[in-house]
């Protein structure tokens, strides 16, 4: 069977049109210990700003949760004319991870396929993910289009893409041996291209402190167009985090792109760092969803959070960038990004 590369297939960057935003509503009290009622509303302002210029997808285990849902985005004033449930259950909410990976080719019979990874929840950390790693091929057999099954553990939150050909990942993560431990980094990178239909993998080595996934690039590096991106670096020398984001800085300088050009990379400050029940939380301003209408960017109460907009801004000028208070949300270890997977236009 062909690969979806050799089929001309690819996965699009996330700047450009989508056809809807594919999300799995939370309900696993496990995630938010203690916290998750106090999320719905941040949550549902997300869903609310994305549905003005997309539809929404969301999977529900059943018809109560679905009720709950509506109620929760009733009170939230979205519009519930652009969003449409689907009972797929899942195990958690995480939909970057456990989420269709959707590749297109506008030139083929079919222009969409789906890409059904294996999941492991992050290394096999949170059972049961059984539910989880079936979402994709359920949605793909909802649209009767062709899923593709590479074998192989990969999330969504660990891959970057630029549209034009360039993947960006981290070592942290996929060469960790709670993934893929049969296969070596060159085996990784054919994966890579073969099933997101990409030409170059480009390597920073971190993650963030406190991020249970070991370390995935929508905390660190985000593209925000075909050749520029955003990093967070930490301002303050004492931080755990600022070597880590020092070493991932220097070698996005170094990198090349396929035509040769260095990558263009524009500096994000990190957050304050927010601990709860003393335990350091992955509070990253990186972790934005480029939705077609808006960009909505996590904040945490502090006073990075204007800096941070603005740079967002400044690099999504066709675009309205929204601040959505993350505070609540991000003691599940996520926040926007990790929650959202969107599906491209073709």
């Amino acid at each position: 069977m062909k690969t979806p590369k050799e089929l001309g297939y690819y996965f699009p960057a996330e700047f450009a049109p989508h056809t809807a935003t594919w999300l799995s509503w939370p309900h696993k009290e496990a995630s938010w210990p203690g916290k998750i009622d106090a999320i719905y509303p941040f949550y549902c302002e997300f869903i609310k700003e994305v549905a003005k210029g997309e539809e929404v997808c969301i999977n529900v285990v059943d018809d109560g949760m679905k009720a709950f849902a509506i109620k929760c985005l009733t009170a939230a004033g979205a519009d519930l004319g652009k969003i449409k449930f689907f009972i797929h259950p899942t195990n958690d909410a995480w939909c970057r991870d456990h989420g269709p990976a959707f590749l297109i080719n506008p030139n083929a019979e079919i222009k969409k396929v789906v890409v059904d990874w294996g999941y492991n929840a992050w290394g096999n950390k949170y059972p049961p993910y059984d539910l989880d790693d079936v979402i994709p091929t359920l949605i793909g057999k909802h649209y009767n289009i062709p899923v593709y099954n590479p074998g192989i553990v990969m999330e969504g939150g660990s891959v970057e893409f630029n549209g034009q050909g360039t993947l960006l990942t981290s070592t942290a993560c996929l060469l960790n041996p709670n993934r893929n431990p049969h296969l070596n980094q060159q085996q990784i990178e054919e994966y890579l291209y073969n099933y997101y239909g990409v030409e170059q993998v480009l390597w920073v080595d971190e993650g963030i402190v406190g991020d249970d996934t070991d370390g995935h690039i929508d905390d660190t590096v985000r593209f925000v167009n075909a050749n520029t991106v955003l990093t967070v670096v930490e301002e303050n020398k004492q931080d755990e985090n600022y070597e880590l984001l020092q070493h991932n800085l220097r070698q996005l300088k170094q990198m090349r792109l396929l035509n040769g050009q260095q990558l263009n990379v524009v500096e994000l400050p990190m957050p304050d760092a927010i601990v709860y029940e003393d335990q350091r939380l992955p509070a990253s301003y990186a972790n934005f969803y480029i939705a077609n209408s808006a960009v909505i960017v996590p904040t945490y109460r502090c006073a990075n959070d204007d800096k941070a907009l603005q740079i967002i801004q400044q690099n999504f000028p066709d675009r309205k960038v929204i601040g959505i208070d993350s505070t609540d949300i991000i003691w599940g270890l996520g926040s926007f990004h990790c929650l959202s997977q969107q599906e491209p236009a073709v």
